[in-house]
């Protein structure tokens, strides 16, 4: 399933994290929504999963992490009858200036940095700043994805400036699956931090 375009919503609630993801139309405007997913807070073993609409009466993908304790064992993503379709990690050893991840859909293999080393590592030096760090800040970040060989673009993740995280995507590659495209924007913004 390919999507050229999308967009995705965040809302925060006490116990989730709960993403919209919505098709963009070709003016630009919003379209019709594609998935909503949920995140539930200090869940021993990171999953998410998406389902057609908030009413969460049918899940259609999804996506766990292989191990409950080791971060850098990655994530697969998982189609609405459980078979895998995709995944992603963290490359922590790169991410220690620069947060960069691997991605592959079938046969599609990419790496993703930050865009910008500059607040790449703004972001880091606020985190370390006692009780300045505390304080919340929304930096805004982009990813760009490249195919592993040949160094064209996959995917590309922008961050917006609004009251709630808001992010734009743009698939560059049609070999890209959707669902593994949606799964590693909710991880972008869900385990960015860790």
């Amino acid at each position: 399933m390919y999507v050229p375009a999308f967009s995705m919503k965040q809302r925060i609630t006490m116990m989730a994290n709960k993403y919209e993801l919505i098709a963009t139309n070709p003016d630009g405007s919003d379209g019709q929504v594609l998935a909503f997913a949920q995140q539930k807070r200090m869940a021993f073993k990171e999953q998410v999963t998406f389902y057609s609409d908030d009413s969460k009466s049918q899940a259609v993908f999804s996506f766990r992490a292989r191990k409950a304790i080791d971060l850098g064992s990655g994530y697969d993503v998982f189609d609405a009858n459980g078979q895998p379709i995709g995944w992603f990690k963290k490359e922590f050893g790169k991410s220690l200036l620069r947060s960069s991840w691997l991605l592959s859909s079938g046969h599609l293999h990419a790496s993703g940095t930050e865009r910008n080393p500059t607040v790449a590592i703004v972001r880091r030096v606020w985190e370390f700043v006692p009780f300045v760090g505390e304080i919340p800040l929304p930096f805004i970040f982009h990813f760009d994805f490249t195919e592993a060989q040949t160094g064209r673009p996959v995917l590309s993740v922008e961050r917006k400036i609004s009251v709630r995280d808001r992010y734009r995507v743009s698939v560059q590659d049609p070999r890209l699956d959707f669902r593994v495209a949606a799964a590693m924007t909710v991880a972008l913004d869900a385990l960015q931090s860790r």
